[in-house]
């Protein structure tokens, strides 16, 4: 059964906006059944969309969108409907984890000044898609391994001063990070231990948590340590992300099953 007043906890997640169904269902896939095998029944999902605040029928839109997208593919047991990733949606959920459930204290301190010949637009898109950040028309930054035009002069480093940091953090997305971290800090201090939540709630809060981390975090391309603003607040909300999923580790999908079957 829901855990009492936790959809009232949850309220500041659900208030970031972009909660379309499709893209909340990507990240519920992702996080709960991403391994082959893995299927959620239909009365499961249906639970879980009830505690996102979804309608059935935009749930059903969504499925609809996605099988078509083939992200996810759909069978009958019986009467029961059950969902599952495709290989397409596995392969996709599996390149974005990296970055999703990175640990915030693990990351590549080594970083590498990038000078283009020109400030042309598709340079700067070709130079991000590569995982290079934007800092001055001419001027971008990445990780060491990101790999660079043959025409581009890079530049290796590994250490970057504050001022550099700080200027780098506004090519991310800031405004966003700064709700989100306004979100999780409200909710951090009055969720229930893990054990006093049910199994259905835990799958919620998780899917929140991921959804809005993931639809920030996949925006820019990933910075090394020594460029990120460790007080700026993608790093804070990088850290209360990783210690939230820690602390609500994912539900085996029979225990939300049979907290369903309860309630």
């Amino acid at each position: 059964m829901p855990t009492k007043g936790f959809d009232t906890l949850i309220a500041g997640l659900h208030g970031l906006g972009g909660q379309r169904v499709w893209s909340l269902m990507i990240s519920l896939f992702g996080d709960l059944a991403q391994a082959p095998n893995q299927q959620i029944d239909g009365p499961v999902l249906s639970a879980i969309m009830h505690g996102l605040r979804v309608k059935p029928e935009a749930a059903r839109v969504a499925l609809h969108r996605l099988r078509n997208d083939d992200w996810i593919t759909s069978q009958k047991s019986g009467r029961i409907s059950q969902h599952s990733l495709t290989k397409r949606g596995r392969a996709e959920s599996a390149a974005a984890n990296p970055r999703i459930y990175a640990d915030p204290r693990v990351t590549s301190t080594r970083w590498t000044l990038a000078l283009t010949e020109d400030t042309a637009a598709e340079q700067a898109a070709e130079m991000e898609q590569r995982g290079f950040t934007q800092l001055t028309p001419r001027v971008f930054v990445g990780s060491l391994d990101a790999a660079a035009p043959q025409d581009v002069l890079t530049i290796p480093a590994d250490h970057a001063p504050g001022w550099l940091r700080k200027q780098v953090a506004p090519q991310m997305q800031q405004t966003g990070y700064e709700n989100l971290l306004t979100a999780l800090r409200g909710l951090q201090p009055d969720l229930p231990a893990p054990e006093e939540m049910s199994a259905i709630d835990i799958a919620v809060l998780r899917c929140l948590v991921v959804h809005n981390w993931r639809r920030l975090i996949l925006k820019h391309p990933e910075l090394p340590a020594s460029l990120i603003d460790t007080d700026g607040p993608a790093h804070q909300c990088h850290l209360l992300v990783a210690d939230l999923l820690a602390r609500y580790p994912r539900p085996e999908l029979s225990a939300i099953k049979r907290c369903r079957s309860a309630a």
